[in-house]
């Protein structure tokens, strides 16, 4: 059986997929980068944050899909404007900015790149401890994933799912990231801008509060120059 070397990373470009990339680059001897563009409102900032973080860590090879369809389905505040994107909320209930199925739809495209290149591990910076509340962010779905992974793919080697800040705390995926170096200046988690972060989405404050805990200050503009 082959012993595959590689690995895909999924990186959006946002602090997770980031430290997730710093994690795979550090255990793996060829990384390969993946990110998808979909029609979200800051497209060309995350794709920008994607560029500098190849710069950065020079994966072996690095690839940009398009997939504007996913973005013409709609149902989602982080691709349809006339959704509301809500500030930081207490609410346990899914939130607008959560796409359909999205984690399932770049996963299986990271598997059929991983097939071609013969990668052996497909990193996701999933995050259900601390994060939105996404379904596709749990690790009963990481799980069934993987199940669907090994039952369509070719087998000729085996495809592990790895998501090694699921059941991590934003604090302490800020202190793993600050540990490895990991370039914060170049990812972006804001919802709504692509200038200057919000502050005030439920991504900016996951992050702030997880800088401020951390002792550290976030390196990425805020409106207003707030943080934390």
């Amino acid at each position: 059986m082959i012993v595959p070397t590689r690995a895909i990373v999924l990186l959006s470009g946002g602090m997770d997929s980031l430290v997730t990339a710093a994690v795979a680059v550090r255990d793996n001897p060829q990384a390969c980068f993946l990110h998808v563009n979909y029609g979200q409102l800051t497209e060309s900032k995350e794709l920008e944050c994607f560029e500098n973080l190849c710069g950065h860590y020079r994966p072996e090879k690095s690839l940009v899909i398009d997939m504007p369809w996913l973005g013409e389905i709609g149902g989602s505040a982080l691709t349809d404007p006339g959704i509301s994107i809500s500030d930081h909320r207490a609410s346990d209930d899914i939130p607008s900015t959560y796409v359909p199925f999205r984690n399932a739809i770049f996963l299986s495209a990271a598997v059929a790149w991983a097939e071609v290149l013969k990668a052996g591990r497909i990193y996701i910076g999933a995050v259900e401890e601390d994060s939105s509340g996404y379904p596709d962010c749990r690790e009963v779905f990481i799980g069934a994933m993987q199940k669907a992974i090994t039952a369509g793919t070719a087998n000729a080697f085996p495809i592990e799912i790895v998501a090694p800040v699921l059941h991590m705390k934003k604090i302490d995926i800020v202190k793993l990231g600050l540990s490895l170096k990991a370039p914060f200046r170049h990812s972006w988690s804001c919802y709504r801008n692509s200038d200057l972060a919000c502050g005030t989405c439920d991504s900016c404050c996951l992050r702030l509060e997880a800088f401020s805990e951390a002792g550290e200050v976030d390196p990425i503009p805020y409106k207003d120059g707030r943080h934390l």
